[in-house]
């Protein structure tokens, strides 16, 4: 198995970009992803939470991953999420992917049913053997109800292009724990913005992050950082990010970070129902905090 990804560094979870009639906006989202690149991230998870995959028809899938392999140009890895509903339906993503040439995959549990383990193995292990991408395992289950723990993911070793996972338990004590259970098999990513510090200092790989859509650079110089131990550098910087990286834990994360693009130039905040914009007090609250930021932004050294 080919395997072209570096599987370590800052992966920002890439939101899509719709018009103001929830059309697709692929001019957009490049513009999007040629920032992410400027700011200098590791690589692109296209079609993720933040991606609004369940939102999208199964062609615009397709296009969203053609337009985001043509700005990334192979300067970065580019993974899109699988996240369909049944396993037949991810095998058929995965090789649809790969002949548009995705770099990686980052496969879900199937959605809407909640999996025992036996099931869940298996769904990941079909997925994968419908491609030769390197797969990465999506652990989330305070969102989708479905939990890898790490005691059962030394099973996943069985399957030789499942090749890392995004540890989005909320656990960071899981992290510890994965080393222990399955020592350097699998790369390792965390997953969660506002336990990223926490971590790193566990010994993490890459950071797949939601918030480093409006704050690439913050994000780059962050991961930079723990990644060469200056962690007093690194305090400083994360607690000003904190109040911003809280928002990627909450229900409505997609709507926070859409919105956070459009303070800052860099999207705009619409979002494809049942989604809707932010409004009344749960818009000035999250308004406030990116005033905030932006009115105490740090000045970043060049060396970052």
């Amino acid at each position: 198995m080919s395997n072209p990804v570096s599987w370590q560094g800052l992966f920002p979870a890439v939101t899509t970009q719709f018009k103001a009639d929830e059309a697709l906006d692929l001019p957009a989202t490049q513009r999007e992803i040629e920032a992410l690149l400027k700011a200098g991230v590791d690589g692109l998870i296209m079609l993720g939470t933040c991606g609004e995959n369940c939102s999208l028809q199964a062609e615009e899938k397709r296009a969203v991953l053609r337009a985001a392999k043509e700005v990334a140009g192979g300067k970065v890895p580019v993974l899109s999420g699988v996240s369909e509903f049944t396993t037949a339906g991810g095998m058929q993503y995965a090789r649809d992917a790969e002949k548009i040439g995705i770099d990686g995959l980052m496969v879900l549990p199937g959605m809407v049913y909640k999996s025992d383990p036996r099931e869940t193995l298996n769904h990941f292990a079909q997925v994968a053997s419908a491609s030769g991408l390197p797969v990465m395992i999506y652990n989330n289950p305070l969102v989708y109800g479905v939990d890898i723990r790490p005691e059962a993911f030394k099973a996943y070793g069985a399957v030789r292009n499942i090749v890392a996972i995004k540890e989005s338990s909320d656990d960071v004590r899981r992290i510890t724990d994965l080393h222990n259970e399955a020592g350097a098999r699998f790369g390792i990513f965390a997953g969660v913005d506002d336990l990223v510090l926490e971590s790193a200092v566990l010994g993490v790989d890459g950071w797949i992050s939601g918030l480093a859509d409006v704050f690439p650079d913050e994000a780059v110089a962050l991961w930079k950082m723990c990644k060469a131990g200056r962690y007093e550098e690194a305090r400083a910087l994360y607690r000003w990010f904190t109040p911003l990286l809280h928002l990627d834990t909450e229900i409505k994360l997609v709507q926070h970070i859409k919105l956070g693009q459009q303070i800052v130039g860099l999207g705009t905040e619409t979002v494809r129902a049942p989604r809707l914009v932010l409004d009344g007090a749960e818009r000035k609250r999250v308004i406030a905090l990116y005033e905030t930021a932006l009115a105490n932004r740090p000045q970043l050294k060049k060396a970052a």
